[in-house]
């Protein structure tokens, strides 16, 4: 604990710094900002906004108090950090780390770049990983004891995780190889199975009849996993399928923007796969390697975005810690430093610097002229700065802009959101003239764009294609008269 609460408030730091003057950086954040108000007052529309209620919940608390976006996203940034401390806590304990090795295994997880990126939006990204680290826990216990009560853990937390998010959907096929691989048979003795199998589909029948009472189908919260595996149409950017074959996706993300400790992570524990017996206990490290191996083969045959393997990044990072702790104390120290080093030198580079927002600075114009209710091109990004965020509309085609103008909109704001989700429907609005312009740093971010091509389907160097092209524009919002 002495070394561990130095390293977390490091991380803290880095998490925290510089998001006081960042906007919400996507569609979902703001949606889910929203979402969450609704919920607070009420109002449970849309409780099951992309399959996970528990998220809406437990921040609804919050819209009590203040409706201030800052105020979420700082909680929902702490969250991550607290995720990342449980993960720490675990190999450290498993691993038999000392105090200084914990503190470094720490701040190397803590420093990871897309970790640190996700960690400072709205989504569900921050407890989906709190819980997968509870599961990853809970059933690493599992597999050395073979108890009622162990297994009943690991379902518990695959529960609470399926409340957050429904990719934990895609955990049950990891699970199901981990188990025929341990051959204990406690699943199916004394009826264990159905009790676990009734522990997962309590929080359905809970809430289905929450959604009833609400006026929702009792099926809303299934169907919602049926219309994500089998979209019956294709979206605005016209990506229709969710099956996307790549196997070079993830690792030239992982080439192009993390630490190279991750490659002795991805492959170290490799060699240890000779020790392999079925029925007998994965050892720590192939334990770990096997959740990342697995995730990473299993998101390569989906549509891509690196939030695909945002469980997968902290057990890489952890994996090359164990396997350069064999070093002398002092070798280990200086490569563990001085990926931290490079780690934070990519943070600044590809996130604080596109982090300050100009949406205030539109809002502001707004009011100044009195302009009431906005058009905005697919994002939403104006609408925490904006009284009431509800008078911002995104529109994804520009016919319906002659529609909103009958209506009393005055303008619409050019948001070069339309660019990141490759929606090509208002390259002739780049040719009116703007009322007035600025520069939004983050929708210039390949980051943002990356972590749009599950959206628009494409695929590695056609969405950093998108995105250099968007870094050529001079200014990324543009407000026009409608």
């Amino acid at each position: 604990m002495r070394w561990l609460l130095p390293a977390l408030l490091l991380v803290a730091a880095v998490r925290l710094h510089g998001l006081a003057n960042a906007a919400l950086p996507d569609y979902d954040s703001v949606r889910n900002w929203q979402i969450v108000q609704e919920v607070a007052h009420g109002n449970l529309r849309h409780l099951f906004h992309h399959g996970s209620p528990l998220f809406s919940l437990v921040y609804a608390p919050v819209a009590w108090l203040t409706t201030d976006y800052r105020v979420f996203q700082h909680l929902n940034a702490l969250v991550a950090v607290a995720a990342l401390a449980f993960m720490a806590d675990f190999v450290a304990h498993e691993a038999r780390l000392r105090g200084w090795q914990a503190g470094l295994l720490t701040i190397l997880l803590g420093t990871c770049l897309f970790l640190t990126f996700s960690g400072r939006d709205f989504t569900m990204s921050s407890w989906s990983l709190l819980c997968f680290t509870g599961l990853l826990r809970a059933y690493y216990q599992r597999l050395r004891q073979s108890t009622a009560a162990t297994l009943y853990w690991s379902a518990g937390w695959l529960m609470l995780g399926l409340c957050f998010n429904y990719k934990f959907m895609l955990t049950l096929p990891i699970l199901a190889v981990l188990e025929w691989w341990r051959a204990d048979g406690l699943l199916w003795r004394h009826g264990h199975w159905w009790r676990a199998a009734g522990l997962l589909a309590a929080p359905y029948v809970l809430f289905g009849v929450v959604g009833v009472l609400a006026g929702l189908p009792w099926y809303i919260w299934p169907a919602i996993y049926y219309k994500v595996a089998f979209p019956d149409a294709a979206n605005a950017a016209g990506r229709a399928a969710t099956i996307r074959p790549d196997g070079l996706y993830y690792l030239r993300y992982l080439w192009d923007f993390e630490s190279g400790l991750v490659w002795l992570g991805l492959l170290g524990p490799v060699v240890a796969l000779r020790q392999l017996r079925r029925g007998t206990v994965l050892p720590l490290e192939l334990y770990l390697a096997s959740w990342g191996w697995c995730l990473l083969a299993g998101m390569s045959l989906l549509v891509k975005a690196p939030r695909g393997l945002l469980w997968a990044y902290g057990i890489w990072y952890a994996l090359a810690f164990l396997q350069l702790r064999r070093l002398p104390a002092a070798v280990t120290a200086a490569v563990v430093l001085g990926a931290v080093g490079l780690n934070l030198y990519r943070v600044q580079q590809q996130i604080y610097r596109y982090s300050p927002s100009s949406y205030p600075a539109v809002a502001a114009w707004l009011r100044a002229h009195q302009a009431g209710p906005v058009a905005s091109t697919v994002g939403l990004g104006l609408a925490p700065f904006q009284q009431p965020s509800d008078s911002v509309r995104a529109v994804l085609s520009g016919q319906v802009l002659p529609t909103l103008r009958r209506r009393g909109y005055q303008y619409v704001l050019l948001d070069g959101y339309w660019r990141v989700t490759n929606v090509a429907a208002f390259d002739s609005l780049q040719h009116e003239p703007a009322v007035a312009t600025w520069r939004e740093p983050l929708l210039t971010s390949p980051l943002l764009f990356l972590e749009h091509s599950e959206f628009t389907g494409l695929g590695y160097e056609a969405t950093l294609a998108r995105q250099q092209a968007a870094r050529r524009d001079s200014v990324q919002l543009r407000l026009i008269r409608l």
